[in-house]
């Protein structure tokens, strides 16, 4: 199973900012709801959908922490 960022279809309304930013094409508009595609295996876990989601509707289960030196 490829892993990717969580959709919640309750939450998206379909406005297709994340399909925009999606540097891999990872994302594709079904409808009125944003889907994975499933045969890409690129996404990067950039989190840019999650970023430009104004309903929150996608989110990354984990937090990337970055350590100063």
């Amino acid at each position: 199973m490829i892993e990717t960022p969580l959709i919640d279809t309750e939450k998206c309304t379909g406005c297709g900012l994340c399909v925009e930013v999606c540097h891999c094409g990872a994302l594709i508009l079904t409808g009125k709801v944003v889907t994975f595609t499933v045969t890409t295996e690129e996404c990067d876990w950039c989190t840019d959908c999650e970023i430009a989601c104004p309903t929150e509707a996608l989110s990354c289960p984990f937090e990337i922490v970055i350590e100063e030196l």
